[in-house]
């Protein structure tokens, strides 16, 4: 569903962080992306958003932006809601600019917020919301575009340990019931093997694709197993070796 090829990012005049990065995503895939500080994860999402223009490259989706829909989302690690609007009217504001009117923003921020199990939270302010709600409430907001590839930097990472993996269980539920493609960036290797059938490790200066792991683990699947953990431990090695390589820090 998504081909790039050969993108490079790079901030301002610097030399690029990430040159040569060329890759493919199919059609309701589950990908996660890892590597060191300052490889150009977070970048790289934003860059497929179309919020930061690559200094090379291409990246080709044969999707298109429709009446009430929205080819790409992008989750943030913070929630990022608006504090002088309710939860409902939080869901339905990305919804704006789509071609739907109000009264069908509405109904379609109801539809999302029952899909996340919020549908209760709808008038509620965000600051009467946990962390947990508040991004299951940011998830809900991005799905509610009924994107094509939902694009996802760290959103968990500022939860603790029982939320984060409930969310996690939460984020895999409603990538089956959807199908959404997803592209997960975090810190966590435990995390990425847990959630993707694929880990794409970045590294390197500037920073490319150092190995890319298929991750052949029945769903659902547990962390105690020794296929899970040998998966982790493999992955661990190889970024250890891509850091004390230059990756960046």
């Amino acid at each position: 569903m998504v081909d790039i090829k050969n993108l490079a990012i790079a901030y301002g005049d610097a030399p690029p962080v990430l040159a040569g990065f060329t890759t493919g995503l199919e059609r309701g895939s589950f990908t996660a992306v890892v590597g060191p500080s300052g490889v150009g994860k977070s970048t790289l999402l934003r860059v497929l958003s179309g919020l930061t223009a690559p200094a090379a490259g291409t990246v080709e989706m044969p999707v298109k932006a429709e009446r009430g829909r929205r080819p790409v989302a992008l989750v943030f690690q913070e929630a990022r809601l608006l504090p002088w609007r309710r939860v409902l009217e939080n869901v339905a504001f990305g919804l704006e600019g789509t071609g739907l009117p109000k009264s069908e923003r509405l109904t379609r921020a109801r539809e999302t917020l029952a899909l996340v199990g919020l549908a209760e939270m709808a008038g509620r302010w965000p600051h009467q919301l946990s962390g947990g709600q508040r991004q299951r409430i940011n998830l809900a907001r991005a799905l509610s575009v009924r994107p094509d590839l939902l694009l996802l930097d760290e959103p968990f990472s500022a939860l603790d340990a029982i939320t984060r993996q409930t969310l996690q269980d939460e984020l895999l539920r409603l990538w089956r019931e959807t199908r959404t493609t997803m592209l997960f960036v975090t810190h966590d290797l435990d995390e990425a093997v847990y959630l993707a059938d694929r880990v794409i490790l970045l590294g390197g200066k500037p920073a490319g694709i150092v190995r890319d792991f298929p991750v052949d683990l029945h769903r659902p699947r547990d962390r105690d197993t020794p296929h899970f953990t040998d998966t982790v431990r493999g992955i661990r090695a190889a970024l250890s070796e891509s850091v004390s390589d230059g990756a960046g820090i």
